[in-house]
């Protein structure tokens, strides 16, 4: 079969999406191409929901073949091992934009992999794999509400950088990764040097105009290769049980709502909880899992109004009052550093040690071997 490719100029790279060849079976997928550095991206989706599932089970998966780079793992056995911390990061930040764009109520499974399988070694493969995910959702049929865009936003001496390489990174007072549609910004993510917020506003500003010709070329694709759209409805609440709930729980919501100490009141909630369960599970009605569904969002529905009606919190505390906070140090006798930091009924014991630069972490990376700083 015939690819399909778009290409399009993103700062100094021109980026390439091509589909249609590899990976038929998937419900989409592309290859995208950043200047050598070029990433697979898959996306399945399951057109039935388990029965009795209240979560939307996403999975987002990326990951790097040192193959991609000419190179061949260290260590003993000389196979890639458990995913890098880089590998999980990128996971995330590929899974915060696309999460929110699929419908209230779709809890079909969803799985996206992004693989690199070529490696420009001065070329990041995060920006080209959300790329990627937009564009293989964008044409797989599934009830996605983009496509999204994301770039990479440098700053060197005063001026943005589109999608800076690592050795413009190295030079640069941000790293800052935009996503988004062609309205809204959906994910910022960024280390920056000591900017203001003028500069950092621009930064996010500049990366979500950048990033239209990303949208448009996606646009583009799925007009021409797009799947049909599912045919998927929200499943219908069940109106009766929430205001049976409404009618005989709420009243002890808002009293166990204000109980200050958190143990005690999660006891009084569970407890509710229970009793509504066994009061409504019916073998021809309501099972167990949707009524302690329709109670969750009773529950939500409740805290949600005391704030809106301007209600002091559940310990007392109006709106722009912390939790009490303490600090001990010199926690532990034998650390370089301790501390017990608590903040209401929320603990940390913290410890820091200290080492010269011959203890930094040495990083095998697929760009390259580096030391943590």
């Amino acid at each position: 079969m015939k690819s399909i490719k778009k290409s399009f100029q993103f700062g100094a790279h021109e980026v390439t999406i091509e589909t249609s060849e590899i990976a038929r079976q998937a419900d989409g997928a592309v290859l995208v191409n950043m200047n050598d550095t070029v990433v697979l991206v898959t996306v399945v989706g399951v057109k039935t929901a388990k029965e009795g599932q209240d979560f939307f089970p996403l999975t987002v998966n990326y990951q790097e073949k040192t193959y991609a780079a000419g190179k061949i793992p260290g260590g003993f056995f000389k196979r890639e091992g458990r995913p890098s911390e880089k590998e999980t990061l990128t996971c995330r930040l590929i899974d915060r934009p696309i999460r929110p764009l699929f419908p209230k109520g779709f809890k079909n499974e969803v799985q996206v992999i992004a693989t690199v399988i070529s490696m420009n070694t001065d070329v990041d493969a995060d920006i080209p794999a959300l790329i990627g995910t937009s564009a293989a959702l964008a044409i797989s049929g599934l009830p996605f509400d983009g496509p999204i865009g994301a770039s990479k936003v440098g700053y060197i001496d005063g001026e943005y950088v589109l999608n800076p390489t690592f050795s413009q990174i190295k030079e640069s007072d941000l790293e800052l990764v935009v996503a988004g549609t062609d309205n809204a910004v959906l994910m910022v993510e960024s280390e920056a040097n000591l900017l203001s917020e003028d500069v950092m506003l621009g930064a996010v500003m500049f990366g979500h105009q950048q990033m239209q010709v990303v949208i448009d070329a996606i646009r583009e694709l799925a007009s021409e290769v797009g799947k049909p759209r599912w045919q998927w409805t929200a499943p219908e609440g069940n109106q009766g049980l929430a205001d049976k709930l409404a009618a005989n729980y709420q009243h002890g919501l808002e009293q166990a709502y204000k109980i200050s100490e958190k143990l005690a009141r999660q006891q009084a909630l569970a407890e509710l909880r229970t009793q509504a369960s066994e009061e409504l599970s019916q073998e021809d009605g309501p099972t167990h899992a949707e009524v302690t569904a329709e109670f969750s969002r009773l529950e939500k529905a409740t805290v949600r109004g005391k704030i809106i009606a301007g209600e002091a919190r559940i310990d007392g505390r109006d709106t722009k009052t912390v939790r009490p906070i303490f600090v001990r140090t010199r926690l532990l006798p034998r650390t370089h550093g301790s501390a017990l930091f608590t903040r209401g009924e929320t603990q940390a014991i913290v410890v820091a040690t200290l080492g010269t630069g011959r203890d930094a972490q040495i990083i095998d990376a697929i760009e390259g071997e580096r030391k943590e700083p």
